[in-house]
């Protein structure tokens, strides 16, 4: 008799289990249930959807298919009945299990202002999380002048920008200090706050918003210093949680997310979770390469390809990437032993903030053009010795101008370098790829998934690929 493995959530990290599950061998009943009426797509571009870049079939994620796979979207998952196994949906069907995968993902956060009810939202007030979201938003947004961002995180600012793109007027409103508090300093924030009012974002910082009024001409948003804001459209981007109310209502353990141990199993032996709903340690990621990661690792546990594979988490890398943006961070700057470089040059738009002890990079923020960016992240991922000239790495450049050997050409690139952080392909698995035959960009992305994650990487496949068309021989440095 087949296996049966359920996967409650249709989302970036369900579809990739199922396309994992499908590619190892064994006789097993995949059964994927998705509550949203679509197709699975990639949550992290409707920011480029919501600026005009691409359409919606560019969204979309290529699905698990093939024999004993069957994915039902607009299907409600409402209860588990964790002895006898099953599940049920809205519609009242019974679904049994031997194995029940958890990837519900997580909700937008409605904060708790006057005049908004999470249960029926004004229309002209949408938060920013999912695809029919991005439908309201830009349904509003084509006749809009002015719109108001809730938000200054790293989805605030990429809705903010995409608006503006658009040509409508933009003003992000965040209680803190300066944006993206949770990845930058001060010092970043002010300069990014900078590069986004020349690009047609006005920053309201340091105040909270209290109330929000909205009718069908407009809406707004009162703010705790007194002003006002008014505006044709409010995006709500502040914030998700996890959405663990099916697993609660089952009895399974809960804190923010649902608790996994290393093999992504809960506290029932059967039921496993991955992606923004789970919690692995101490917190939940909310980042697409850790949830692709536990896909792949649970894939190997529940198909016997490897029993003994362990969900280890990395260290993430933040980007904001949008058209006159260009930001990274990784690991926390601000504390820590060891000696910390900055370079800031604000009418530029340009900051560097790096930590670096043991001769090992231990934190970074990089914002505005620098073309050292790939051997920052690089060195901060794989924990490799920093060059003995800190200024190449601070500045994108040796002191006497020249840019770091490893952004030149693909050549001098390590064969183990990771080009692909969401999907954790390296340079040489490309470079395999290419031999093995695929012999354009989206033949080697899709075999390899490289770039259908955040997408910053897809210059870099595109040249890696371009260099490897220009030579039938190719010797991967090592």
């Amino acid at each position: 008799m087949s296996e049966r493995i359920v996967i409650v959530g249709h989302g970036m990290a369900g579809a990739r289990l199922a396309a994992d599950l499908l590619g190892h061998p064994g006789d097993r009943k995949i059964t994927v249930l998705g509550a949203e009426p679509h197709r699975a797509y990639n949550r992290i571009m409707l920011s480029t959807l919501l600026a005009g870049k691409i359409d919606e079939p560019d969204v979309e994620l290529t699905e698990a298919a093939g024999h004993g796979v069957d994915v039902r979207t607009g299907v409600a998952v409402t209860g588990i009945d964790r002895a006898a196994r099953t599940v049920r949906t809205a519609d009242g069907e019974e679904i049994g299990y031997d194995h029940l995968v958890l990837a519900t993902g997580s909700r937008a956060w409605v904060p708790p202002l006057p005049g908004l009810d999470p249960a029926a939202l004004p229309e002209r007030v949408v938060p920013f999380r999912t695809l029919d979201d991005c439908r309201r938003i830009l349904d509003v947004a084509a006749r809009a002048r002015r719109a108001l961002v809730l938000g200054g995180g790293l989805l605030g600012l990429e809705a903010a920008r995409g608006l503006a793109s658009r040509g409508l007027d933009v003003a992000v409103v965040h209680p803190r200090g300066y944006l993206m508090e949770r990845q930058l300093d001060p010092a970043a924030g002010a300069v990014l706050a900078g590069t986004l009012a020349g690009l047609g974002v006005t920053a309201h910082l340091a105040v909270a918003a209290t109330a929000v009024a909205a009718d069908g001409d407009g809406v707004r948003l009162d703010l705790a210093d007194g002003r006002s804001l008014t505006a044709d459209l409010l995006v709500l981007a502040c914030g998700v949680r996890p959405d663990t109310a099916l697993a609660a209502d089952a009895g399974l353990r809960v804190d923010r997310g649902v608790l996994v141990d290393d093999r992504l199993r809960t506290s029932d032996e059967r039921i496993w979770a991955i992606g923004d709903c789970a919690q692995h340690g101490d917190g939940v990621s909310g980042l697409v390469a850790p949830a692709w990661a536990q896909a792949r690792v649970l894939a190997q546990v529940l198909t016997g390809a490897d029993p003994t594979a362990r969900y280890r988490p990395r260290p993430p890398v933040t980007r904001l990437k949008a058209a006159g943006i260009d930001l990274a961070a990784m690991g926390d700057p601000t504390g820590g032993e060891g000696e910390e470089l900055t370079f800031a040059d604000p009418a530029r738009g340009t900051y560097a903030r790096l930590r670096i002890a043991g001769e090992r990079l231990t934190a970074a923020i990089l914002v505005g053009d620098n073309p050292s960016v790939g051997t920052v992240i690089q060195l901060f991922d794989r924990g490799s010795p920093v060059p003995a000239d800190r200024r190449a790495l601070l500045l994108g450049r040796a002191l006497g101008g020249a840019a770091p050997a490893t952004t030149e050409t693909p050549a001098l690139m390590p064969d183990a370098a990771t080009v692909c952080q969401c999907n954790n392909v390296s340079k040489g698995a490309l470079v395999r790829c290419w031999r093995d035959g695929a012999r354009s960009v989206d033949a080697v992305v899709a075999a390899t998934r490289a770039g259908t994650g955040c997408g910053s990487c897809r210059d870099a496949v595109t040249g890696i690929v371009d260099w490897l068309s220009e030579s039938d021989s190719v010797e991967v440095t090592r």
